[in-house]
């Protein structure tokens, strides 16, 4: 059985768990080494069986948040599939607007809002607004640059300045899913109880066995 499949396997039912050990610079630029063992809670015992020990190699690491002890759920997002590949994964669009809403801060409260649904606890606005005065005092302005966001984030954004009266005039920045030798550029999500890492691609080992995948 491929490892990728063995360790997952380890994490399943109520019962299972992972613990994340240790993280460390791998031997290559932009790799992470994870060390996670899996566990079983053992009613009689009152405590947890250690499972099996893996190296988990995250390769072309981009962006990373990391956060050590027992976890509960390891999973792999690509594509779109994840908001935090949003911003890897899809063109960056910037809103130009141009009117004045009759309620700013309606439009305002809007604006976060929409940028919530889009990416719930993942993301900041002030990661992609324009920050060059507060908000309100931009929208006042009748005319500017909102910011630029994922494509995901700007055609919901869109929306929002439309139904407020506002016209647009968008630029899509180039995006190529693929290199010039056919290679996907895409990113992948790897998600560690709370932590995730997103990356090119990863491998797993067991720690003590010869196999990877």
């Amino acid at each position: 059985m491929p490892k990728r499949e063995q360790l997952f396997n380890d994490l399943k039912g109520e019962n299972s768990y992972g613990i994340f050990l240790a993280a460390q610079m791998g031997g290559v630029p932009n790799e992470l080494q994870l060390i996670i063992q899996t566990a079983r809670y053992d009613d009689a015992a009152q405590g947890l069986r250690e499972g099996n020990a893996y190296i988990i190699r995250v390769l072309g690491v981009r962006e990373h948040r990391i956060t050590l002890g027992i976890f509960g759920n390891l999973f792999v997002a690509s594509g779109e599939d994840h908001p935090i590949l949003f911003h890897h994964n899809t063109p960056r669009v910037t809103l130009h607007f141009e009117g004045t809403a009759r309620d700013i801060p309606e439009l305002v409260l809007d604006i976060h809002q929409a940028y919530v649904l889009t990416f719930g606890p993942w993301r900041e606005l002030a990661g992609d607004i324009n920050r060059s005065q507060p908000l309100v005092n931009l929208l006042a302005s009748g005319k500017g640059t909102l910011g630029s966001f994922p494509r995901p984030a700007a055609e919901r954004l869109a929306k929002v300045l439309r139904h407020h009266g506002l016209s647009l005039t968008t630029d899509e920045e180039p995006f190529e899913a693929e290199d010039e030798h056919g290679r996907s550029r895409l990113m992948t999500l790897l998600g560690v109880g709370d932590s995730y890492f997103v990356a090119l691609d990863y491998t797993v080992e067991q720690m003590g066995g010869q196999n990877q995948g």
